[in-house]
């Protein structure tokens, strides 16, 4: 295994003059599962790409250990790549697609023999082994698509969006056994998804991309937990952050934020110069909980409950016609909620973020 670094990687399509990587700089650790994750058009299948050197950056440097291989191309560079589309050979068993990199590069018949009885039980492919693919489900598919990348023992994996065609209870089978195999292994693997769920599950580096840049990058719950923009804060979580333009003040010892149907106190904030400023407020569905306390911090008049046994999703708006807001509830309290009507609710200072409202970095320390 290795580690790779890579050095303001920028690439720009000829004829289009649109720039989909942005001088990228981003060191990954030997050994670990690096998930990259964003929107369509974020940057981050063109970033795997550059490494499998399928594309070529105008600018930058990439390295696999110690060795430059910007410049290389992909069979020289020790790779192996997933793909979405599995691509697998149909006319090939399941041990003839796992031998066909092997015997490309000379490999003995012995050793291939050796690699592929070792990998096979672990992706639960050796009753497999004399079927054609059109004789196998989506998810075995994908399992002969990540052996015949193992077999090959690479210095790295890359996978583009592995999971994508396969539906939801296939998608965290194979999601399991992809963290299974990592942990084994103990291989170093780039991972592109748009799901925050694989990301979240899969990652030991968790990197957000947004627009050709990185927008953070850490271990995959500091992120959540506290997030450096109001796209990192949006992109993950389920649902989504609730974000509510108010006006943040110093009340004595204490900062709060303030608007329609929101009184609440922040843990820390950056002010800076002016002692009052407009942000946005950001406050995730499962941090706030009812309380009796009066006034109530989050005034939230609701119109809409989505119940779904263990928790409840509640959407309304704060105040008398204020901003749009969701709430999750979750045990006995989810079950007890009428149709419609108001509830109080409170949220704990460490869980306000508070974001500048033109830059959209995060003022909370």
């Amino acid at each position: 295994m290795a580690s790779v670094t890579i050095k303001q990687i920028r690439k720009t399509y000829p004829g289009t003059g649109l720039t989909i990587l942005k001088g990228i700089d981003l060191p990954i650790p030997d050994g670990s599962l690096t998930v990259l994750v964003g929107p369509s058009g974020c940057g981050k299948s063109t970033l795997l790409r550059t490494l499998a050197g399928l594309e070529r950056p105008d600018s930058g440097e990439i390295r696999i250990g110690d060795r430059d291989v910007t410049q290389l191309e992909p069979r020289d560079r020790d790779v192996a790549m997933v793909f979405q589309s599995y691509a697998l050979y149909p006319h090939l068993t399941v041990r003839e697609n796992l031998a066909f990199g092997l015997k490309l590069r000379g490999t003995p018949q012995a050793d291939i023999d050796a690699r592929i009885a070792e990998v096979a039980p672990q992706l639960k492919l050796d009753a497999l082994l004399d079927r054609l693919p059109r004789a196998l489900s989506g998810g075995q598919r994908q399992r002969v698509a990540m052996g015949r990348a193992i077999v090959r023992r690479p210095s790295l994996f890359l996978f583009d969006e592995p999971l994508s065609n396969l539906d939801a209870a296939l998608r965290g089978e194979v999601r399991v056994e992809i963290r299974r195999l990592h942990d084994k292994l103990g291989a170093t693997m780039v991972y592109v998804t748009h799901d925050q769920v694989e990301a979240m599950t899969l990652a030991d580096q968790l990197v957000v991309l947004n627009g050709g840049v990185i927008e953070q990058a850490g271990p995959p719950l500091e992120v959540y937990a506290k997030p450096k923009t109001k796209f990192v804060a949006a992109f993950l979580g389920m649902p989504p952050m609730n974000f509510i333009d108010a006006t943040l003040t110093r009340d004595g010892s204490t900062m709060r934020a303030r608007a329609k149907g929101l009184d609440v106190e922040i843990a820390q904030a950056r002010l800076g110069a002016s002692e009052s400023r407009e942000v946005t407020v950001g406050i995730r569905p499962q941090d706030v909980r009812l309380t009796e306390r009066t006034p109530a911090p989050l005034d939230m008049h609701f119109e809409l409950v989505e119940g779904l046994g263990f928790e409840s999703h509640v959407h309304g708006k704060l105040g008398e016609g204020g901003p749009a807001f969701v709430a999750r509830l979750e045990g006995e309290e989810s079950r007890n909620i009428p149709k419609w009507g108001k509830l109080a609710l409170d949220v704990a200072p460490k869980d306000v973020h508070v974001f500048d409202r033109e830059t959209g970095r995060a003022l909370v320390e």
